[in-house]
């Protein structure tokens, strides 16, 4: 209201100007201080944290310890990539010409060791089956009558067929038991070339690349089959940095915002003539089927030497949802709410960070039943 409208109404009701003045002054400060209050109280909705009591914390394993100098073991990081574990690893292949009659198995099926993979048809096998069952029908004759009957050169002779004759069809690909079917039946339609190729190994079929009908040389590649719940990573360290690297300690490798801990399996003695780099070779464990080989990623491995840091358990650090790290401080007892911080590195299960003093009471188990709580309560989960 300006100057000359407080004077009217100010006349209008009576009131003497200052102490109408002085009223209107008087509500402009409650508003205000009304408005405070209000801002207040949405800051202190804002800052909210998790409120627990002794047994709501037993129940849900918070354990909370003050923030400490750890010796944590220091870190070599290096660029990666994910491999598949050639020690889990099969190809398999004709070792004759063939022509594919049938495939049994595809891309992507999970196969136990033994299960058929593939039928298979050939010129040499048949040629083969025949072979074996003229072999083991004279050694049948030639045991039958004897040694009393027989020269000692025959029986040899029969004998030695025979094995031959198994010999070169279980080369060819023939299994155990189609070999004793085959003998077994002794009947001559059964010599038809045909046979089946059988997985070496448990684990998924990760390369099928050929049509029903090709035909195939020896050695070409019909099926891959993997283990992977297991991978590799090959890691690129310099000689002076491989030479601090030990086999049997622990390593995290990074793939985007997930952390996997793995081990040092194997360090290369060879350089790489291209980067004059030393392979490490990282083993992870795989058991979601999220890693897949060709993978870019991080790897940081523990060197021998120790540095004190400020650490923590790696499960006490958590990322918020604007993607940050945190940890949980406990400011009062039984209160606890997000603390933004730097992760510098970790190693043996330890994380180390920045961003909280020394002493502070950080939860270092149960953060993750803290973030699911706040995040049920609506409050947004990083520092303020």
């Amino acid at each position: 209201m300006n100057s000359i409208g407080t004077w009217l109404l100010a006349g209008l009701l009576g009131i003497s100007i200052p102490l109408f003045l002085q009223a209107s002054e008087n509500e402009h400060d409650n508003h205000d201080a009304h408005g405070a209050d209000h801002d207040e109280a949405h800051e202190e909705h804002e800052d909210g944290g998790v409120r627990l009591t002794p047994e709501q914390q037993t129940m849900a394993d918070i354990v909370v310890e003050s923030l400490q100098p750890r010796d944590i073991a220091g870190e070599l990081r290096a660029p990666g990539e994910i491999r598949l574990n050639a020690y889990a690893t099969s190809r398999v292949a004709p070792r004759i010409a063939a022509q594919i009659i049938e495939r049994l198995s595809r891309l992507g099926d999970t196969v136990e060791q033994g299960k058929p993979l593939v039928t298979l048809s050939s010129v040499e096998m048949a040629q083969a089956q025949g072979d074996l069952l003229v072999a083991e029908r004279e050694w049948r004759r030639v045991s039958k009558l004897g040694r009393d009957v027989v020269s000692e050169q025959r029986y040899t002779e029969a004998r030695i067929a025979r094995e031959q004759a198994r010999a070169r069809v279980s080369a060819f690909g023939m299994t155990g038991d189609e070999i004793k079917q085959l003998v077994g039946t002794g009947k001559a339609e059964l010599a038809n070339g045909r046979f089946q190729l059988l997985s070496p190994q448990a684990g998924t079929v990760i390369r099928d690349e050929f049509i029903v009908g090709e035909l195939v040389e020896p050695g070409h590649v019909l099926f891959e089959i993997s283990d992977e719940s297991v991978l590799w990573v090959e890691a690129r360290l310099t000689p002076d940095e491989a030479a601090m690297v030990t086999v049997g300690e622990p390593a995290t490798v990074l793939v985007g915002n997930q952390a996997v801990e793995g081990r040092v399996s194997q360090v290369h003695h060879a350089l790489d003539e291209g980067t004059r780099t030393l392979g490490v070779r990282i083993e992870v464990p795989n058991p979601d089927d999220r890693l897949h080989p060709g993978l870019f990623v991080e790897a940081r491995i523990a060197g021998e030497s120790k540095d004190q840091a400020l650490a923590v358990p790696a499960e006490a650090v958590l990322r918020s949802p604007d993607g940050d790290w945190q940890v949980f401080v406990e400011h009062e007892p039984g209160e606890f709410e997000a603390r933004e911080v730097e992760v510098l590195r970790t190693a043996a299960g330890l994380t180390a960070i920045e961003g909280v003093p020394p002493g502070t009471r950080v939860v270092t188990r149960g953060a993750f039943f803290l973030q699911s709580e706040l995040a049920k309560s609506g409050f947004d989960i990083h520092d303020h």
